[in-house]
């Protein structure tokens, strides 16, 4: 089934659903094809007023017929919503169940959805919200190719996906991709902060140094060159860039950054094994 073939169904239409569904709606999918759930009336007429999809308060109402269903909800409340759910009668076997509720594990959503569901977990990132975001996710040994396909598709409509071969590798995807803007603005604000120590007005320092973490970013995404090579391009020796990356070099740039990512992993597989 193509993405626009399906009925998709959203329960919880929070910012990272919305996302989503800005998403589906740009790749061509017909907005009655799209239902999304969320508790609050506000929300709900958000997401129908800016994106003219139809919403409820019923999260059975957005399963029901739905080819696949986006579990959009905080991971505390997981197990409650799917407990509700079954107890609804709601048709829950029917649809592939495409989860981004950080730190539930397949475990957990098969114990809420049945043994037999088919169910796609996903990590996706903050810059989806822009349609540049990246996502990995991997699936569950009820979900068929035809469903992975379908979610891969979902998540490509806002940016970048990685398939993991097993689920222990979305903790490192967390600590990497997840985590990993938060790391990119604590960097624009250390470079926005020194520009302004060396005289630059805050204004010239934000405008430089998000076109530079940008341009950069996109340069090595488009380039034949990996980071590395396109680094050593620009270290001309006794130049002012070589002595720029020895400042961070002896600071432990390189060791900060892999502590980061190794701390956010650990933390994620905490939390995975609390659900």
């Amino acid at each position: 089934m193509s993405l626009k073939d399906a009925r998709i169904g959203f329960v919880g239409g929070g910012a990272m659903a919305e996302a989503l569904l800005a998403g589906l709606l740009a790749a061509g999918v017909a907005p009655k094809r799209l239902r999304a759930a969320d508790p609050e009336a506000t929300r709900r007429e958000h997401l129908a007023t800016r994106l003219g999809i139809e919403t409820t308060g019923s999260n059975s109402e957005a399963v029901a017929d739905a080819d696949a269903v986006v579990l959009a909800v905080k991971p505390d409340v997981v197990q409650a919503v799917l407990d509700a759910l079954r107890a609804s009668g709601a048709d829950i076997d029917r649809p592939v169940w495409i989860s981004i509720a950080a730190g539930v594990t397949l475990t957990t959503l098969e114990r809420g959805l049945g043994e037999a569901a088919r169910v796609v977990r996903a990590m996706p990132n903050t810059p989806a919200l822009v349609g540049e975001g990246a996502t990995g996710l991997c699936s569950n040994a009820g979900a068929a190719v035809r469903d992975v396909a379908l979610a891969v598709a979902l998540f490509e409509s806002v940016g970048s996906v990685w398939q993991a071969p097993n689920e222990a590798l979305l903790d490192a995807v967390t600590g990497l991709s997840g985590s990993g803007p938060a790391y990119v603005f604590a960097f624009l604000e250390a470079l926005i902060a020194a520009g302004e120590a060396q005289g630059l007005p805050r204004e010239a320092c934000e405008v430089l140094a998000f076109q530079t973490v940008y341009g950069a970013a996109k340069l090595a995404r488009e380039s034949e060159h990996n980071p590395a090579e396109l680094r050593r391009q620009v270290s001309s020796p006794g130049g002012t860039t070589l002595a720029g990356l020895r400042a961070l070099e002896d600071r432990g740039f390189a060791e900060a950054i892999a502590e980061a990512v190794g701390a956010a992993t650990r933390r994620a597989s905490e939390l995975g094994q609390r659900n």
